[in-house]
């Protein structure tokens, strides 16, 4: 057993308040379900959470002592992609790559080949660096990965 504050709940973006430290995470680090990991003013404490969950910018863990940890989207590699995006939105879905859909261009994690796809397409790229808050899956919050269909016979 350990003796770190232990967070079993999670609290979505808007149905909160209060101090809290915070914790950034990058796009793959906020999707978990038990890790050990470190806020921002360096306290460590262990996330146990009753199933594998995306977690977004904003939504704050509720420690075992009571606090809270707000959680912030890291800094990553990015690449922006200008041009058709209608068309270029399809090949980037089409891929199953994860998209941040601005109006004025797609943000995707750095990726080369999907870099290279998109300028065979025609697209204006430009690498950057910032947080990656991705489009969620339709058919509810965060991630398409092992998702639930509401009120549907869609089966995998």
């Amino acid at each position: 057993m350990t003796d770190l504050p232990t967070a079993r709940t999670l609290h979505r973006k808007g149905h909160w308040s209060g101090p809290a430290e915070t914790c950034a995470l990058d796009y793959e680090g906020r999707f978990l379900r038990r890790k050990r990991l470190v806020t921002a003013a360096g306290r460590p404490f262990l996330v146990d959470l009753a199933q594998t969950t995306s977690l977004e910018a904003g939504d704050a863990l509720e420690l075992s002592d009571g606090s809270h940890v707000a959680i912030e989207a890291a800094p990553e590699p990015l690449t922006e992609a200008r041009g058709d995006l209608v068309r270029l939105a399809w090949h980037v879905g089409n891929r199953h790559t994860p998209c941040e859909i601005r109006p004025d261009c797609l943000v995707i994690r750095r990726d080369h080949v999907i870099a290279h796809m998109l300028a065979h397409l025609g697209a204006e790229l430009r690498d950057t660096t910032g947080p990656f808050t991705p489009e969620g899956g339709a058919y509810g919050h965060g991630r398409t990965h092992a998702h639930e269909h509401v009120a549907t016979a869609h089966a995998h």
